[in-house]
């Protein structure tokens, strides 16, 4: 096997700490990006921590310095980083939609700039978005500024796709239904989702290193229920 070298963000719980540990059993490199650094996962000697709020773009200077300092490429970027706001539209402010599309939106875009110049042939750069962010789909209620933010940046990566298939990098989205992690929790309370944070990163773990062969500017709906 072949070790590549793996960004994944939002890694301090739920499907991205999970992620990183696999990849990191795996025999891979991992960079672990969250604002808070996983104790279990400082001591894992394939993964780095680095302690960053993808939402500031000064922030992710460090990421830049890590990639040219010690890294020179990257292989897969996981795009896990998530924040949600559940409450009525006619309760949520400027303020709610723009703290939820500089994680969502805005971080994902900034770091996967950041990436441009490390990434190469065969590279595969994955957004976890949701179900909520499809057109069509069955939506939660109160999650106005989440759901739209998921949908824009469905988008972003359709045009991504476009604008970097000459040079073999490959950009897929996975749009998943409810996971039942911490942040699902906080937001619903008592909802118990039929998949666990482990099980959907066993399946996002596989896609990630061969879903490129298949796939570029795709959205995989990944839910065994509705929403």
């Amino acid at each position: 096997m072949v070790s590549k070298n793996i960004i994944i963000t939002g890694t301090s719980r739920g499907i991205g700490y999970e992620l990183a540990l696999q990849f990191a059993n795996a025999g891979h490199q991992v960079l672990a990006v969250s604002r808070k650094a996983s104790p279990e996962l400082l001591g894992n000697p394939n993964i780095s921590c680095l302690s960053v709020d993808v939402s500031k773009e000064s922030d992710l200077a460090i990421v830049e310095d890590f990639l040219l300092q010690t890294w020179k490429k990257v292989d897969i970027i996981i795009h896990n980083a998530g924040s949600l706001v559940n409450k009525p539209f006619s309760q949520t402010t400027q303020e709610d939609f723009e703290n939820v599309y500089k994680v969502n939106v805005f971080g994902v875009a900034n770091l996967t700039r950041i990436c441009l110049p490390y990434l190469q042939k065969g590279s595969h750069v994955v957004a976890i978005s949701s179900i909520g962010g499809i057109q069509g789909s069955v939506k939660f209620a109160g999650l106005s500024a989440y759901s739209s933010s998921k949908g824009a940046v469905i988008t972003l990566f359709e045009l991504l796709a476009e604008e970097y298939k000459e040079q073999g990098i490959a950009f897929n989205t996975l749009a998943l239904g409810a996971v039942n992690t911490e942040m699902l929790q906080e937001a619903f309370p008592g909802y118990l989702a039929p998949i666990s944070a482990k099980e959907m990163a066993d399946y996002i773990f596989n896609f990630a290193l061969t879903g490129n062969k298949y796939h570029n500017g795709k959205i995989i709906q990944v839910s065994s229920s509705t929403p």
